[in-house]
């Protein structure tokens, strides 16, 4: 039995959280083509006959411009210690830049690289990437499509050759170890992402303030007044479209208040993001 801790990190967009997902058959991770979307380490559990992956999905490493931001890439940098492998995940589709060899530099020499979103990438960039990704000096290189599945199972093999030896650290009909009142509140923001599109603000925070099953009460923080309009809506239309979407993912008979309050500049103040547990 081999049993360990693998952490995926890289930039901002460059699809851990999909790799994370599509590794464990299941979704842990909220899932946006905006950037920064994760915010908080996140693990998910592998089980297979012979062995137990845990997967550590963390936020984008980036050139942070608030106070959230420096949280986010020092638990991003902090989760790769005590791990057994790291992942680094680059772009197929984007040229290695000088934020792939920033997160490069903080990763072992031996940190498996996944060139991701082979699928939207032509031959030619994939090869073009993977000599790239050799030139970081890295560990062994993997060709993946987190979107389709391509090279995943190749991806896991690799990993679980790294894993030591040892019991499974979770029991085996865990997926992840995330509080329910904490993934409530991230489909909340996954799908204010996903409803608003580029008209919301990255200044959204969300947390459940109360839970009554089936009743659960979400709050949505936003940094300025003017705000509030563009995550409520006309006529409360966001807010609802969000309470749908977010309803059809937890248990039927799940009841979703939402309700949007202003806590200026939250991303700078060091209380705030205390209290938001960043």
């Amino acid at each position: 039995m081999r049993s360990g801790f693998a952490t995926i990190v890289g930039r901002p967009n460059v699809g851990k959280s999909t790799l994370v997902n599509t590794l464990l058959g299941t979704k842990v991770s909220i899932v946006s083509d905006k950037p920064q979307t994760t915010r908080s380490p996140v693990r998910g559990v592998l089980n297979r006959p012979h062995a137990q992956l845990v997967f550590v999905d963390t936020p984008g490493i980036h050139k942070p411009a608030t106070l959230l931001g420096e949280r986010l890439n020092q638990v991003a940098v902090g989760s790769v210690g005590d791990v057994d492998v790291v992942v680094l995940v680059l772009d197929a589709t984007a040229p290695v830049g000088a934020g792939d060899r920033f997160v490069a530099e903080r990763v072992p020499a031996d940190a498996l690289v996944v060139v991701n979103k082979v699928d939207a990438a032509s031959r030619r960039q994939v090869l073009a990437q993977l000599v790239r990704a050799a030139e970081l000096e890295r560990g062994e290189c993997y060709p993946v499509s987190a979107a389709t599945g391509e090279g995943v199972a190749e991806l896991v093999e690799a990993i679980v050759a790294r894993l030591p030896e040892g019991p499974a650290l979770y029991p085996d009909d865990m997926v992840t170890d995330v509080p329910e009142a904490f993934w409530v509140a991230e489909l909340v923001r996954e799908q204010l992402l996903a409803v608003t599109r580029d008209e919301v603000p990255y200044s959204v925070a969300c947390r459940v303030t109360e839970w009554e099953w089936p009743r659960i009460r979400c709050e949505i923080l936003v940094e300025r007044e003017s705000q509030k309009g563009i995550v409520i809506g006309r006529g409360g239309s966001v807010l609802k479209e969000v309470g749908t979407r977010v309803r059809a993912q937890l248990a039927p008979g799940a009841f979703v208040e939402l309700f949007v309050k202003v806590d200026k500049d939250w991303q700078r103040n060091p209380a705030a993001l205390q209290r938001l547990g960043y």
